[in-house]
């Protein structure tokens, strides 16, 4: 077994964790296997994990089920104070576990210390959400009746994150859950295991009741993880992000059980510069939108309309400020940018870069692996002359690369932007006020960015239209999806007053 702690340095190092999480428990897995995970930086193994398969996983359903009818049982302010105790522990361990981000994903160190306090915000937002989980009381339309709902935790949930924000796509989840009133188990994402488990050990440290929550990981056995949480008959509710074909694959999996059901699937954001616009504005929101992570999120921009009026200036702006940046490992000081996660997130970068090259685009600066640094890096890339016919107009690069698409008016772009399957963020810069309201009601996504790169807030709603799946996580919505609504009638309620 590979031994990370003689590399990794930790203020506290019982944060590193090379087990999974069950019934309060850091466990391995029954049949001892174990697979390994890599610094995508150096391409060095940096430690293993239990390889999870259907066996090990019913083992955390059976202890998530027989955990929940305590803890739906405990009041709104109990969950609260366990979640900003939780929140509080995140917060005092920031500097670790944004170690452990750059460390297992390769995101500059600063992204990653900004991913902890986003991550932590879900389990503060959620704790002053548990004690307001408000039912209605409804007036009736027969006389003599008393109707109203009550809010009630859905029951055990299956909750599966990606790796491109290791620590905030799974409090994004849990915090809800929790708050309701709900038990989980988590599948960890392979490539980034480590971060999960640091969160189980503060979670144990907060005071979660033993089988609450549970945290199991796999590589090879990722799919029949899936299966086993979409399948159960025990669990009753199954939260995921990724992309948009795995997430169809599960909801059919989950037919059969009926589950309650929220998906954040894959992306192809538009980014749309009026001629009205603010460049500057417009130039640093599309920075911000279109490179973090390295473009690996899946609300970044990936096609970035310009006006032709406007279109040169911003070309030449905005290469400049990719002039700028710093591509490196993630702990190396001055570095803006870190590595892909793998081989095949590099190849899809180059494959589309080069077919935008052969179909007439012209690459400004950037389009070259990196191989001096290792394997996993590629330049920041600017495109221009973009047309409809190359892939980046259809695919998700995923990737530092930025296509830049020249338009005439507001109804073409439109038309182009929403000409996609998918439908999770859209942007765009303008400082007409008509426009914003025109071009925000038009476009087909479910977040909308005006006058911003960047829109994620624990206050706001995060979901997406079309094959971008549905329900909504943070914000007051967030944990509907983790409640159902039972309506109570009474019957016999309309007598007079009684004499004595």
């Amino acid at each position: 077994m590979a031994n990370p702690s003689s590399t990794l340095q930790l203020n506290d190092k019982s944060l590193l964790k090379q087990d999974a999480f069950v019934n309060g428990e850091f466990i391995q897995a029954k049949s001892g296997k174990t697979f390994e995970v890599t610094d995508p930086a150096s391409g060095k193994v940096i430690g293993t994990m239990p390889e999870f398969d259907k066996t090990d996983v019913e083992v955390a359903i059976k202890a998530a089920s027989e955990a929940l009818p305590s803890f739906r049982k405990t009041t709104g302010r109990e969950r609260s104070r366990m979640l900003r105790k939780w929140y509080q522990l995140m917060t005092d361990n920031a500097d670790d576990l944004a170690k452990l981000i750059t460390w297992e994903n390769g995101k500059p160190i600063g992204d990653a210390k900004g991913e902890v306090a986003y991550a932590a915000s879900f389990f503060e937002w959620f704790s002053e959400e548990a004690p307001r989980t408000y039912g209605e009381t409804i007036p009736a339309s027969i006389a003599g009746n008393r109707v109203f709902t009550i809010k009630e935790p859905v029951g055990v949930c299956g909750l599966i994150t990606p790796w491109n924000f290791p620590a905030a796509m799974i409090t994004r989840k849990i915090g809800p859950a929790i708050a309701a009133g709900c038990t989980l188990v988590a599948k960890s994402p392979g490539e980034t295991p480590f971060t999960s488990l640091a969160l189980a050990e503060l979670a144990n440290r907060a005071g979660i009741p033993k089988g609450v929550v549970n945290f199991v990981t796999a590589m090879e056995n990722t799919a029949e993880v899936g299966e086993t949480l979409t399948t159960s008959y025990t669990v009753k509710k199954v939260s995921f992000t990724g992309s948009t074909g795995v997430g169809k694959l599960l909801m059919k999996q989950s037919a059969d059980t009926l589950k309650k059901l929220s998906f954040e699937l894959g992306g192809n954001a538009p980014f749309i510069v009026f001629d009205d616009a603010d460049l500057e504005l417009a130039v640093n929101g599309a920075i911000a939108s279109k490179f973090r992570s390295s473009g690996q999120t899946c609300v970044c921009a990936n096609r970035i309309y310009v006006q032709e009026g406007i279109y040169d200036e911003f070309a030449k702006k905005f290469t400049e400020k990719v002039k700028g940046f710093k591509v490196g490992a993630g702990y190396d000081e001055g570095v803006t940018h870190g590595p892909l996660i793998h081989d095949r997130a590099i190849s899809k970068v180059e494959a589309h870069v080069r077919d935008a090259e052969k179909r007439g685009g012209k690459v400004t600066i950037g389009g070259q692996k990196m191989p001096d640094l290792g394997d996993n890096f590629f330049q920041p890339t600017v495109i221009t002359g973009m047309t409809n016919e190359m892939q980046i107009a259809t695919e998700e690069t995923f990737g530092p690369v930025a296509g830049l698409f020249k338009f005439q008016n507001e109804k073409d772009v439109i038309e182009l932007a929403n000409a996609t399957e998918v439908g999770l963020a859209g942007y765009f810069f303008s400082r007409d006020l008509q426009r914003v309201y025109r071009v925000a009601e038009a476009l087909e996504v479910g977040m909308v960015g005006v006058n911003t790169g960047l829109i994620s807030d624990p206050a706001a709603p995060f979901g997406g239209v079309k094959f971008s799946g549905f329900g909504r996580e943070g914000s007051k919505y967030g944990i509907d999806e983790y409640q159902i609504t039972k309506m109570v009638t009474l019957g016999g309620m309309g007598q007079p007053l009684q004499g004595s």
